[in-house]
């Protein structure tokens, strides 16, 4: 996991790194170095070239005008422009001539629209000719969640000091920041908070054990799906298809008695389970003892993908999950049998992890905050693991630690992507994985199947596919 930071928790890792023995002025001459060593990059040499720096007046300020001092001297012509000070007009004049450009202006703690120079001068930087590298954030971006509230500066490249800052891998931040490149300025290791990280191939590899030799269609999780209705069929074939391409030896799926037909067409391999169905054709309340009967038997449950709202069904399905001896993944209308009382989640024998989009979200009453701060309130809300989907999905705990998924796609905003990851996130807790595990572990598979699925034209089935080539495309990226 590679650490991400708030603008708090990065102004306090100075602190505690200079109060250890580092001067402030040490870091500052590290960081500057390292924004000259980026504009040499991008620029392919100092011979010739023109660099300007827009300067702030705080640290961000002094780490560009250290790094326009050596790049004067290995030979490129460098202007600092400072900011307040000069107009926005002249930074323009200035840009229009440059090779490259240092984005100082302000630091990860911006947050709000910029306003007087400090605007002028972001929009200058953003409409400037030439590629921008930026110290540690785009200026402009909010460094704790990412949000762009005026004009921004859109960066080749950003220079991040120790750590990535959330502001620049959540979006529309990650977009501006371009490539972010981190560097060492001598934060010690011990020092650095962990709280929120950035998911890696490693940590997905070293989660998600191989099978061993030995092993059989039990030994590798049972996930009972209940899930499906007379009108929606489709949703549970998803779920389980999915659970059976991440690795579930057995998948059984509990749904209406006149759906399971259409249901099992396309999952042969699974298991059957025909309920009680009420009059519009979904599970009915009456199904409860037969499913918490297989649920004693299960690994892990994925439950609430085309169930409807009949009133007997969201009984049933808010019965089942404080009932249920077996981790639970709740999802679509599993979650909707929760709306207006999410904290009714919390009232369970087993883990749970949930996984709203931000319609979901808002039935179960949070909204109008950011990704990583919804699931934060949800988990803590719930006591359970949450997921809020999208790009750069959020994972959060109930103690608060966090994790941000960097992969996926626009090919994944395509009906019944949601109901794969459910099934993902099934599997993997049936086969061992903590609930929190399971989810960002999930959360990354799910995102690279659908990078693999393709570009363009792609279906929630194709997605389903393209999952043990997940599987293995994280094996070799960790090896």
């Amino acid at each position: 996991m590679r650490p991400v930071l708030t603008p708090a928790e990065a102004a306090a890792l100075d602190r505690a790194t200079i109060d250890a023995g580092t001067p402030s002025a040490t870091l500052m001459g590290r960081a500057g170095f390292a924004v000259a060593r980026a504009v040499l990059d991008v620029t392919g040499g100092a011979y010739g070239r023109r660099a300007v720096v827009a300067a702030g007046t705080g640290h961000n300020g002094g780490d560009g005008r250290i790094a326009a001092e050596h790049l004067a001297r290995w030979g490129m012509r460098v202007e600092v422009v400072d900011v307040p000070g000069q107009d926005g007009a002249r930074l323009a004049r200035s840009l229009a001539r440059a090779d490259v450009a240092v984005d100082a202006l302000v630091g990860t703690g911006f947050h709000g629209p910029a306003e007087g120079d400090l605007a002028a001068a972001i929009e200058a930087l953003a409409a400037a000719p030439c590629p921008v590298v930026a110290v540690d954030i785009p200026s402009g971006v909010d460094g704790t969640t990412g949000e762009v509230g005026g004009p921004a500066v859109a960066a080749r490249l950003t220079v991040a000091m120790g750590a990535p800052k959330i502001g620049t891998v959540v979006l529309p931040g990650a977009e501006l920041a371009g490539d972010v490149r981190v560097v060492d300025i001598g934060f010690p290791d011990e020092l650095v908070p962990r709280t929120t990280g950035l998911t890696e191939p490693a940590d997905v590899d070293a989660a998600v054990a191989p099978r061993e030799t030995e092993a059989h269609k039990r030994s590798t999780g049972v996930v009972l799906v209940v899930a499906g209705s007379r009108a929606m069929t489709g949703a549970p074939r998803l779920v389980a298809g999915a659970a059976q391409r991440t690795g579930a030896g057995y998948v059984v799926v509990a749904a209406p008695a006149g759906a399971l037909g259409a249901i099992l067409a396309d999952v042969p391999a699974a298991v059957g389970v025909p309920l009680p169905e009420t009059d519009a054709g979904t599970v009915a309340a009456a199904a409860l003892d037969e499913v918490l009967r297989r649920a004693g038997s299960a690994d892990a449950l994925a439950i609430g993908p085309g169930l409807g709202t009949d009133p007997s069904t969201v009984a049933f399905v808010r019965d089942l999950v404080r009932a249920s001896p077996a981790p639970v993944v709740l999802d679509a209308d599993g979650l909707n049998a929760f709306a207006g009382d999410a904290g009714a989640i919390a009232d369970r024998k087993a883990d749970a992890v949930l996984t709203p989009h931000l319609g979901e979200l808002a039935r179960l009453g949070i909204e109008g905050v950011d990704r990583l701060t919804a699931a934060r309130e949800l988990a803590a809300s719930t006591d359970a693991v949450a997921v809020v989907k999208g790009p750069r999905s959020a994972i959060a705990a109930p103690g608060g630690a966090a994790r941000i998924t960097p992969t996926g796609t626009p090919a994944l905003a395509t009906a019944g992507t949601g109901d794969v990851l459910t099934g993902v996130i099934a599997a993997l807790a049936a086969r061992g994985l903590a609930a929190y595990d399971a989810a960002w572990a999930g959360a990354y598979l799910h995102g690279l199947a659908g990078a693999l699925a393709g570009e363009e034209g792609v279906v929630a089935t194709d997605v389903v596919g393209a999952l043990p080539a997940a599987l293995a495309a994280v094996r070799e990226q960790a090896a």
